[in-house]
């Protein structure tokens, strides 16, 4: 499995950051829906599997098969551009800028909304035989899913905030690496590998991810779990998004940019 040094994937890092910018509208979106809508089909999948095994490890284990498809594929995630896009308008790559490092970031969001949109109607509708009966266990487990994690977390008022917040950033800093797993090998088994280990863990360590919970969320909320949109908004997505965006720029971005392409010139000099 042929593995790339750390200035190398880093470097790698900061190109895929400048390419997302520069892509047009069109494949951005497209991109971007098609990560949401595989990545909440993998959110189905492993909620399936906890219902009929009880097991929640058996579920976390699977879960990652699709995050390696999505980004075998070459779709996008919110959480992986925001740790991408920004390292090319730090690294003053040429025509880069935060209005177009802001621009990527709203396409991808309105692209992974839309796809796990879908799903999640998708998800609603079969397991309630197109809405003319109760939801299944799966169904129900996602609708008691949405209430946990938004009237949870507003019981506990400004601490609950914090915490959302907390796990928002934790998730990113694991999903983030998984990202860059793909840029550290060359090889299929090996970028699968890479990717699948912190996947593994944010999933069970039940972190907060902003493209999963706009699967979760919408999904209660056409099976009638008893919170609100702005339940939804105020007490997950929104402080979900940030931390997401906080914990991968601090914890994956930034360091290793900051100690791996940073330091390269000066390395270069010594060696000389």
């Amino acid at each position: 499995m042929a593995y790339l040094a750390p200035s190398e994937f880093v470097t790698k890092m900061v190109d895929a950051g400048e390419s997302k910018i520069f892509m047009s509208t069109r494949d951005t979106v497209i991109r971007a829906y098609m990560a949401g809508a595989i990545l909440a089909l993998a959110a189905w999948f492993a909620v399936t599997i906890n219902v009929n095994t009880g097991q929640p490890l058996v579920g976390a284990l699977l879960f990652p098969v699709g995050f390696v498809m999505l980004y075998l594929l070459g779709f996008d995630l919110l959480t992986g551009v925001f740790v991408l896009s920004p390292l090319a308008l730090l690294d003053k790559r040429a025509g880069v800028t935060l209005g177009g490092v802001l621009r990527n970031w709203g396409l991808v969001f309105v692209g992974n909304f839309a796809g796990a949109l879908t799903v999640a109607f998708m998800m609603a509708f079969v397991t309630t035989f197109g809405f003319t009966q109760e939801p299944d266990k799966v169904g129900m487990t996602i609708g008691n899913v949405g209430e946990a994690r938004t009237l949870g977390y507003a019981a506990h008022g400004a601490a609950g905030m914090a915490t959302l917040f907390i796990r928002g950033m934790l998730c990113n800093w694991m999903v983030s690496t998984g990202v860059v797993g793909a840029m550290i090998s060359t090889t299929v088994p090996g970028k699968v590998i890479a990717m699948w280990m912190p996947i593994l863990v944010f999933f069970y360590m039940v972190f907060e991810h902003s493209v999963v919970n706009m699967f979760l969320f919408p999904s209660g909320l056409m099976l009638h779990a008893k919170f609100s949109i702005m339940d939804y908004l105020i007490w997950n997505e929104i402080p979900t998004v940030l931390g997401n965006l906080a914990g991968g720029l601090a914890f994956t971005g930034l360091t290793l940019y900051t100690t791996h392409v940073k330091t390269a010139p000066k390395r270069q000099r010594l060696a000389a």
